[in-house]
């Protein structure tokens, strides 16, 4: 059986954090609001959409959650997800991978429709046997839900599979499912984030990715050894 892994996107593969800063922006004074300098939304990315916004609306005592996401959206189909780029020695990890014959699937809580249309203008969505986000009605918003549709969609075993992400959201869909956690040092995450969320390993640059990811696959991949004769 071939092993996979399943990649979050933000933050993980690409820095998304101008656009995404941006559509937030633009949500609240959509709303009547004026962001200042003291609003932090870097540490708020990575769960689903709902979830961000209404933790920045709480700052202004506002619960027009559905409002500010819709505002969002709007802004950042129009123009937000054109601010992505990928970090430096991603594509070239997803080629090593690739090439070493790992399934890849992508797990993001973004919009699946963003996702694939971040992936194609990247030109990365090659590398990728799915691609796969949140969609309308919110039954795939929490990673739990999202990596056990994936799982049972392409027909993958858990223990055969890992999850990569910078954000605790990512490590604990991943041991809600059975599967083990590699977290990224370079998103919107901290070391503690992660190794609090439960991450099995750590990787500290994009260009160890493929390594780090390779090396835990085999692990797993590699039949025990039988006991030594006494």
């Amino acid at each position: 059986m071939t092993s996979s892994v399943l990649l979050d996107l933000d933050g993980t593969l690409i820095d998304s954090y101008p656009g995404i800063s941006a559509s937030c922006i633009a949500a609240l004074r959509a709303l009547g609001h004026e962001p200042d300098e003291t609003l932090v939304i870097r540490r708020a990315i990575g769960p689903p959409l709902e979830d961000m916004m209404q933790l920045l609306l709480q700052s202004y005592g506002d619960d027009r959650v559905d409002e500010a996401v819709a505002a969002y959206r709007q802004h950042y189909g129009a123009s937000g997800f054109l601010q992505s780029v990928p970090y430096p020695g991603i594509e070239k990890s997803l080629d090593d991978m690739k090439r070493r014959g790992l399934q890849i699937y992508l797990a993001t809580s973004k919009r699946s429709i963003f996702a694939s249309s971040i992936l194609d203008r990247l030109n990365l969505a090659a590398y990728f046997d799915g691609i796969h986000g949140s969609v309308p009605g919110g039954a795939l918003d929490h990673k739990p839900e999202l990596l056990a549709h994936i799982l049972s969609e392409h027909g993958l075993s858990p223990s055969r599979s890992l999850m990569v992400g910078d954000r605790r959201y990512d490590m604990s869909g991943a041991r809600a499912v059975g599967m083990r956690g590699l977290g990224v040092l370079w998103g919107y995450g901290s070391r503690d984030e992660l190794e609090a969320a439960g991450a099995d390993k750590l990787v500290e640059s994009p260009v160890d990715l493929a390594r780090t990811v390779l090396t835990m696959v085999t692990a797993t991949e590699s039949p025990a050894k039988p006991a030594s004769p006494r």
